[in-house]
């Protein structure tokens, strides 16, 4: 036990809390170094907790097996890039990608058709209501049986676990509007169409931002998962399985940490997009009316 890299772990995270602390409470007059602020803090908290990590696994000998040092996974992950990349390629820029695109497509449809039928409504939502509940260890096993052993089954279950979340919140963005907001489209003579157009779907827009920012994270996860019963040699959830059986755990959390690094980029992209199109919208602007 190295009794140093403890205690300097202790001082670093006491340190670390109260400047943190400061730092969230402190209100500056310059935007700009408020909004410094508002990133430093994040950062520190993540950087505290990469530190804390690296002197307790190397201060208390935690066994590599068990839980490598982030030195030894950051080292790990720089010399297997080219591993790393054709992973991301294949679960990310297909599977999920292509499941995203059609599952969230699908709900998004669905839901216009469910808002313009009421037996549908009464049909289709319950129905959907079951296919969510669906498990994921259930499912893949089917849809590799169904459509191989490559990306298509990945997609498949990713279109399944995004499908449900679009459908209902896009459901309720379009029941959103306000009887008064109705009663103006009935009164200037509006089409179901052009009150859909116009009305219903810009106050639906936060709700089917919620469900796409839910499913980024969802996709990813499902398609990890799913490759986890059959895949190519290639893909994050092939290697987190095989490196797992050989006992490379620096290589498992190299590739948790890279699908943590999509998983949030693609998050970011999808909450930049809203804000652009939900300019309008009292929490992108802050509350301000």
């Amino acid at each position: 036990m190295n009794l140093s890299l403890v205690i300097f772990a202790i001082v670093f995270w006491l340190a670390a809390w109260a400047f943190n602390d400061w730092l969230s409470r402190k209100r500056f007059k310059n935007p700009s170094a408020q909004r410094l602020a508002s990133l430093v803090v994040p950062a520190l908290f993540g950087i505290t907790i990469l530190v804390l990590w690296e002197c307790l696994t190397r201060g208390f000998n935690v066994p590599g097996v068990l839980l490598p040092p982030p030195s030894a996974i950051a080292h790990r992950l720089v010399n297997s890039l080219p591993i790393l990349w054709a992973d991301v390629q294949q679960t990310f820029f297909k599977a999920v990608l292509a499941g995203y695109i059609l599952g969230c497509g699908l709900g998004f449809l669905t839901a216009i058709l469910i808002d313009r039928s009421p037996f549908l409504q009464k049909g289709l939502l319950p129905l959907g209501n079951f296919v969510s509940a669906l498990p994921i260890v259930g499912v893949a096993p089917i849809m590799v049986m169904w459509f191989g052993f490559d990306w298509q089954s990945k997609a498949a279950v990713v279109v399944i676990m995004t499908f449900f979340p679009m459908l209902v919140n896009t459901v309720a963005g379009l029941a959103a509007s306000t009887p008064i907001d109705r009663d103006l489209m009935h009164t200037y003579a509006a089409s179901w169409w052009q009150s859909l157009v116009k009305m219903r779907l810009p106050a639906a827009w936060p709700f089917i931002f919620n469900a796409l920012k839910i499913n980024s994270t969802l996709a990813l996860i499902g398609a990890i998962v799913a490759e986890f019963f059959g895949t190519p040699i290639v893909g994050m959830g092939f290697r987190i399985s095989t490196e797992v059986g050989r006992m490379n755990v620096d290589m498992v959390w190299a590739e948790i940490a890279v699908a943590a690094l999509v998983g949030s980029l693609f998050y970011g992209l999808v909450a930049f997009i809203e804000r652009r199109v939900t300019f309008w919208h009292p929490s992108v602007r802050g509350g301000q009316t």
